[in-house]
């Protein structure tokens, strides 16, 4: 079950995630993990609800997992797929903002991430 929405690092204090329904605001403060690749990383499916379909695509796909600290102090985890154009400059924003460096999965998503 994806939901469509948009990803906003312009925010001085927050990222956001808006969709036509709602926004989720993540303070960058709270951010401890950036992970970049082109599946998702088996430990963090448990925490998103995605269709088995989405998953199973043959299409390349940009995917960026976020970790969070929430405000009861539980560790947190959202999985983006990113737009191949929107890639670097999401990355280098989140970078920018949280101080947390990005992993990448593989050389292939290094070079995608930071091309």
């Amino acid at each position: 079950m994806g939901v469509n929405g948009a990803l906003f690092t312009t925010h001085r204090l927050m990222f956001h995630f808006a969709t036509k329904k709602t926004t989720l605001a993540v303070p960058y403060e709270r951010i401890n993990l950036l992970e970049y690749g082109q599946k998702v990383d088996r430990r963090y499916v448990a925490a998103v609800l995605l269709s088995p379909l989405f998953l199973l695509s043959k299409s390349r796909r940009h995917f960026l997992t976020l970790g969070y600290v929430d405000e009861r102090g539980d560790q947190q985890a959202l999985v983006f797929q990113v737009e191949k154009g929107d890639v670097r400059v999401v990355l280098s924003s989140l970078e920018a903002r949280t101080g947390v460096k990005v992993t990448f999965q593989d050389e292939e998503a290094r070079k995608a991430g930071k091309g």
